[in-house]
């Protein structure tokens, strides 16, 4: 008979390691993703005023804003290669003291020129910093646990608009005409403060790899990189080359793409809708923004609980993917009553944000190695033109019929779309 004494001390030196190891870095990263992702979309609350101050269309904010996703598009796969060679400490402080200066530069923007020139430079600078993070989760937990760190992870999106949207719509209040600057130039310098002093906290916090965490213990080491080589034995470790070719890293590009569609609609157009439904104040405004992103914080962190305890990802992902399209076509039916129609958005919100840490639990689930650095990547941030093309049909749309609602609609198929691909890959490829 096996001698499974040891087994619950094992488990619970287990329990205890990962613990460990969470409480040490996912704050750190999860405060990196919050201003990174308040400095991404903080320009859906300074088209409030901006568009007014600077003349713009719909149509051209949406490409501006939409636009940061062609510069994070072309520097992306070379940012997270760059990442697995050099380490994450230094390259997430480059990125963070990068974006952090180009963001609280958008006070200079007076023209559409230098709007979509500025979001251009923006997206450049961030670049690699999401998938980044998702390559460097894998160097310290295995796919079972990977589910709920990349939730907790996430909840950055949600938790930036909770706080993002009561801070930019008071900045935008109170701020106006201070030392001659517009509200919504100050809302981009106070915002841009967070990015730039957590990189230079980051080059002193984070370590690359387990073997030089100098706070773990020679077993918590052995423990931990014996079950990331466990995994990585079961990975495809394929020459980029082959990753590129593979049609499942396509795949998982095209879902992600129809996930990130219904995202950056929200993001970009949260404050436009709320505000179309007869509310004109920027601060109660960003208030009722918070509403959503709030209850999508909790809906992530059980709904990434439940796929990690069951060992399951597709239904995971597809069921939330589906509400979150129900949530969008209902704010179109009730866009004239405040109160329904933030009950839609709040469902649209938590089925859209609760989609993307899960999804991210399926490519990583058989991807390693070089490959897994370029395969995120390469997901990324071909689903991430999304990103562009979303904000801008949108906006282009909203010209057109005057309404955000034709948008709503293309975004809401475009999430059952992602939910119907997600539910095609094999089972046993993702459920491990």
């Amino acid at each position: 008979m096996p001698d499974n004494s040891n087994a619950p001390a094992s488990s619970a030196f287990e329990t205890a390691t990962y613990a460990k190891v969470t409480w040490r870095l996912l704050p750190m990263l999860f405060l990196c993703y919050v201003a990174s992702y308040l400095d991404r979309v903080n320009v859906g609350f300074a088209k409030l005023q901006m568009l007014n101050d600077l003349k713009f269309s719909e149509t051209v904010y949406g490409l501006g804003a939409g636009i940061f996703f062609i510069g994070y598009f072309i520097f992306e796969i070379p940012s997270n290669m760059i990442l697995h060679r050099v380490g994450a400490r230094l390259w997430i402080a480059r990125i963070m003291i990068t974006w952090g200066i180009i963001s609280g530069a958008m006070i200079f923007v007076d023209s559409p020129t230098t709007f979509y020139v500025m979001r251009f430079l923006l997206g450049v600078a961030e670049a690699g910093f999401f998938p980044g993070v998702i390559l460097y989760l894998t160097y310290w937990y295995p796919a079972h646990r990977r589910g709920k760190m990349t939730a907790l992870f996430m909840t950055g999106v949600p938790i930036s608009g909770v706080i993002g949207g009561p801070l930019s719509g008071w900045i935008m209040k109170a701020m106006p005409g201070v030392h001659g600057l517009a509200g919504w130039q100050w809302m981009f310098i106070l915002e841009a403060i967070p990015s730039l002093l957590l990189g230079v906290f980051v080059i002193f916090y984070l370590k690359d790899r387990i073997r030089g965490a100098d706070w773990l213990s020679e077993a918590e080491k052995q423990l931990l990189e014996a079950q990331i080589q466990a995994e990585s034995s079961q990975k495809q470790e394929a020459s980029l080359g082959q990753m590129f070719a593979n049609p499942r890293v396509w795949l998982m590009a095209l879902i992600y793409f129809c996930f990130v569609m219904g995202l950056y609609g929200v993001s970009f157009w949260l404050p436009t809708i709320i505000k179309a439904t007869g509310v004109t104040d920027t601060f109660n405004i960003g208030l009722l923004t918070a509403i959503p992103y709030a209850s999508a914080a909790i809906a992530m962190i059980l709904i990434g609980h439940s796929a990690d305890s069951r060992r399951e990802r597709r239904w995971h992902v597809a069921i939330p993917a589906l509400l979150g399209s129900v949530g969008l076509i209902l704010s179109t039916v009730y866009d004239h009553n405040t109160v329904l129609a933030m009950s839609a958005l709040t469902l649209a919100t938590i089925g859209i944000i609760t989609v993307l840490p899960l999804f991210w639990s399926l490519p990583t689930a058989f991807l390693g190695g070089a490959a897994a650095a370029a395969g995120i990547a390469l997901i990324n941030s071909l689903g991430n033109l999304a990103g562009f093309v979303s904000p801008y049909l949108v906006g282009w749309l909203k010209d057109q019929t005057q309404s955000t609602n034709s948008g709503m609609f293309v975004l809401a198929a475009s999430l059952v779309l992602g939910a119907l691909l997600t539910l095609s890959v094999p089972k046993h490829l993702v459920n491990k």
